[in-house]
């Protein structure tokens, strides 16, 4: 494998995440608000009556780059995670070959996107370990609380070593292969 092949690869993936990022994120604001929106009291009109509603509020009340509010951390998220597996699928092509140029079968595809999903996997379960965690910390009886990220990993860390960060990869793995099918 050329390194010109896996280097174009990897970034392509990376500006994909990024466009993926940009063109989805205001169809998650618009969810987001929509999902938040209080209750009203009896009698009165709800705050949007709809998702183009709530796109036509936020954008005359806000402005149109209100749709793009908290797209930071998305999208330094979703880019490496795309990167990585477009440069994984170029590894896994690559490993299959028997002369460059070759054709895949499609069980060949298959492979290289299931290698480039244990590549993103190795990658992302860390992430999602500590957003679980963050997120359900306040709702059960433990007494230990988290004060962020680092701090979590930390703890974690002391607690079992780099097996407690990657706790629960065989079934994150698992639920990576399903996107394959």
């Amino acid at each position: 494998m050329s390194n010109t092949n896996f280097i174009e690869n990897f970034v392509a993936g990376g500006f994909g995440g990024l466009c993926t990022v940009v063109v989805g994120h205001p169809f998650d604001t618009v969810k987001v608000r929509l999902q938040t929106m209080p209750k009203p009291p009896p009698g009165e009109a709800p705050l949007f009556k709809g998702a183009l509603d709530c796109v036509q509020q936020t954008i005359k009340r806000e402005g149109f780059f209100a749709l793009y509010k908290g797209m930071a951390a998305p999208a330094v998220g979703v880019t490496p995670l795309f990167a990585i597996f477009f440069g994984g699928c170029s590894v896994g092509r690559w490993l299959q070959q028997k002369e460059p140029g070759q054709e895949l079968t499609f069980i060949q595809n298959f492979n290289a996107g299931a290698l480039a999903g244990v590549f993103t996997t190795i990658v992302m379960v860390p992430g999602e370990r500590i957003k679980c965690i963050l997120q359900v910390q306040s709702m059960g009886n433990s007494a230990v609380k988290y004060n962020g990220p680092l701090d979590l990993v930390t703890k974690l860390y002391k607690e079992g070593g780099i097996r407690s960060i990657y706790r629960g990869t065989a079934a994150t793995l698992i639920r990576g292969m399903s996107n394959l099918i």
